[in-house]
């Protein structure tokens, strides 16, 4: 009867390798089911052998193929490792053990092959946050110092959980944002490529009747006849100075002013830069209040939140108070002084750090923000409704009197 090697885990979570005599494969997974194991690992004693020999000759360790990857993993990938991990750790399961469970189920891509070499690390003596440090295209620098308080604290478990609802809290304001962004932004392509073509396709047969009967044009006309020529002649322009402006602003935001300069206008908008304001707020609350929390120093989670906030004009704000709890001052002044939050905001955290529940104000103040942003985004929707009909009825009105001024001409001149 053959004997076959597995690895299981019992009801408690623990790691189980043992054998077992059975006449197949299928047979040996129901009787060690029966014994109450979980099987992750089985395969027959002589080939498990072999295999252990191979792995010897080779010099140990558990290596395997990576598969080629470019850029970093998604949010919403990182969110769902990050829940799986912490429900793993609660339920008792060995750190490398949850791992190991992780990265198998993982799709190839930069997270399975960031969670090999971590599983290789923690087997070599590292800890856990040490060894995600060595990959910061899959866990950033708040990821690993979350991690790292965790450890330091006993409190792991408790970290992975606070770390999870971060993680979706973040994504699912983002959510939101983009979900409501995407109706005016497909109507003002649709738009777009709607006159695009009535320039490029009607417009120059109009112009050749008009040239044919000699009708004389009025001056709204000639402009969209001049219009239609330039849409002709210079189409790749029209088609490439998206890209051009694109390309300009990221050369701009590589400079430290050219970044400042465009943040700055960014929220003078009317509407969309109350967004993005209170946006980032909502971001870069949670994130100091979530570090705090942790356990995180509050300078190391100050320097986190200045290099996260995503926006040139709260990074500055940020290193002023950077530098103000350096010298032994308070959150509340230079944030006060830096003018882009709400007074509502500076006095929450002043109350907070004179009561020392600065995590729990934080907290408050991007739960508050989240809600207004999500108004704020139904409110820019309904707004963007009406100015779009207004702009796109103007533009097609244009065009159908620019039209029919001159036809009238004509079939005045042709009656008579």
């Amino acid at each position: 009867m053959p004997t076959f090697s597995y690895e299981a885990m019992d009801a408690a979570g623990r790691e189980v390798k043992d054998s077992i005599d059975a006449n197949t494969q299928e047979e040996a997974q129901q009787l060690i089911r029966q014994k109450g194991f979980f099987v992750t690992k089985i395969a027959p004693k002589s080939a498990a052998t072999k295999g252990k020999k191979g792995a010897a000759k080779k010099g140990g360790g558990r290596r395997k193929k990576k598969s080629f990857t470019i850029g970093k993993i998604s949010t919403k990938q990182l969110c769902t490792f990050t829940r799986q991990l912490s429900t793993l750790q609660d339920a008792g399961l060995p750190i490398l053990r949850s791992l190991k469970i992780l990265e198998g189920q993982c799709k190839p891509g930069v997270l399975k092959n960031a969670l090999g070499d971590v599983v290789e690390d923690i087997e070599s003596g590292q800890t856990l946050s040490e060894a995600f440090a060595k990959h910061p295209k899959a866990f950033d620098r708040l990821y690993c110092n979350m991690i790292k308080a965790g450890e330091a604290g006993g409190a792991l478990e408790a970290i992975l959980q606070r770390l999870a609802d971060f993680k979706e809290k973040s994504q699912s304001l983002k959510r939101r944002i983009k979900s409501a962004m995407v109706y005016p932004i497909v109507v003002i392509f649709v738009a777009c490529v709607i006159v695009g073509f009535i320039l490029y396709f009607i417009i120059p047969k109009f112009k050749a009747i008009f040239a044919d009967f000699g009708v004389p044009l009025p001056g709204m006309t000639v402009f969209l006849i001049k219009a239609s020529d330039f849409i002709i002649h210079y189409f790749y322009v029209v088609l490439l100075t998206p890209l051009f402006i694109w390309i300009i602003i990221k050369l701009l935001y590589r400079l430290k002013t050219g970044a400042y300069v465009c943040d700055r206008i960014l929220l003078m908008i009317p509407v969309m830069g109350a967004i993005v304001e209170k946006a980032t707020v909502a971001r870069t609350m949670r994130t100091l209040g979530t570090l705090v929390t942790s356990g995180v120093p509050i300078l190391e989670s100050l320097n986190i939140v200045r290099d996260t906030a995503g926006n040139a004009v709260f990074e500055r704000a940020f290193q002023r108070i950077y530098e103000s709890i350096r010298e032994g001052e308070t959150i509340a002044q230079p944030l006060r002084e830096a003018r882009v939050v709400d007074d509502i905001v500076v006095n929450m955290i002043d109350v907070g750090e004179e009561t020392g529940d600065l995590d729990t104000m934080l907290n408050k103040i991007s739960d508050n923000y989240d809600e207004e942003v999500e108004a704020l985004v139904e409110s820019l929707v309904s707004l963007l409704e009406p100015i779009m009909i207004v702009v796109l009825g103007g533009i097609i009105g244009f065009i159908v009197i620019a039209l029919f001024l001159p036809l009238i001409t004509l079939i005045t001149k042709l009656s008579g």
